[in-house]
């Protein structure tokens, strides 16, 4: 009996450690006297990069969606259980995190870090019979697009925002937050010219996208998004708005249908059958490794479907 109770005590033991080691994928020790949530991946990243070197900061993911934007998400024990003892809590902002609202009534202690102040909002496209379906499902209201991290120049201001939350919340760490945003920027700055001189002298410009995360991307490098194949991610298109889409297609002359891969590409691969269309993938960077350059690797990927599928 004591055998097989020290072997149950083993198992649980280990299941509580891989359970901890999912829901924390920067977990700091037990001297961390600041602790940093982020709300989902790309604020997660940036704040990774501003942390670095920053003694008794524990950094922690708040959401793990499986997909990919926080659209419908629903709070999870585990995530309730990282929002305690927070005292920052970062987001992306413009109406992507609606599901916190009433959550940050419980933590009025939180300091709050919006990463998207300041930074011009597009609009949101409407549907094929004239509605919004972000603003009319998710409560976006007047905010707009809120997927301006897409946008390399818009994720410099994000990260900038971030940093000087930081600083805000950690004043005594100001110099590390605002060296590290200096040297994060950089290497932003130097992939956004790289892409620039790699996209802009395409013979293509037409893309198709899979939901409307490229917007502020496609705005960059001057890009035109003929079509979107799904306008609310998750939720297939009616018959008649893909007939719509695949009519746009052929319309278009658009030669690359861009799917993302955290969603299948059954869709796209369907529109491809009837267009001719190839279908190349786009990263819109929320979901990978939690590591420093991810969003660079990301983008660096993108930049290389987008060369292959444009070049032609």
């Amino acid at each position: 009996m004591k055998k097989k109770t020290a072997i149950i005590l083993a198992l649980l033991l280990t299941a509580c450690l891989f359970f901890s080691g999912c829901s924390d994928p920067h977990p700091s020790g037990e001297s961390a006297r600041i602790k940093v949530v982020t709300s989902f991946y790309p604020v997660y990243i940036a704040a990774l990069n501003l942390v670095d070197g920053v003694d008794g900061v524990e950094l922690q993911n708040l959401t793990q969606p499986t997909t990919g934007c926080l659209h419908d998400y629903q709070l999870t024990p585990q995530d309730l259980i990282a929002m305690e003892g927070a005292d920052v809590l970062a987001i992306n902002g413009a109406g992507m995190e609606d599901f916190l609202s009433k959550v940050l009534e419980s933590y009025p202690s939180v300091t709050l870090i919006t990463a998207s102040d300041g930074i011009e909002l597009l609009e949101e496209e409407h549907d094929h019979e004239g509605h919004d379906h972000e603003a009319e499902d998710h409560d976006h209201g007047e905010e707009g697009n809120p997927h301006v991290w897409v946008s390399i120049t818009n994720y410099m201001q994000y990260v900038q925002n971030i940093a000087d939350g930081l600083s805000r919340a950690d004043p005594q760490n100001e110099a590390i937050y605002q060296i590290n945003a200096q040297k994060y920027k950089a290497k932003l700055s130097d992939l956004k010219t790289k892409m620039h001189g790699a996209i802009d002298p395409l013979p293509n410009r037409g893309i198709v996208t899979f939901h409307e995360a490229f917007g502020y991307f496609a705005e960059e490098f001057g890009l035109h998004v003929e079509a979107v194949i799904e306008r609310e991610p998750g939720t297939d298109p009616t018959v008649q708005e893909l007939t719509e889409t695949i009519d746009k297609v052929e319309e278009s002359g658009c030669r690359a249908l861009f799917a993302e891969p955290q969603y299948e590409p059954r869709l796209a691969q369907t529109i491809s059958a009837e267009t001719g269309a190839k279908v190349y993938t786009l990263d819109p960077c929320v979901s990978g490794a939690y590591e420093k350059d991810a969003y660079l690797k990301a983008m660096e990927e993108n930049l290389n479907q987008l060369v292959e599928a444009l070049g032609q």
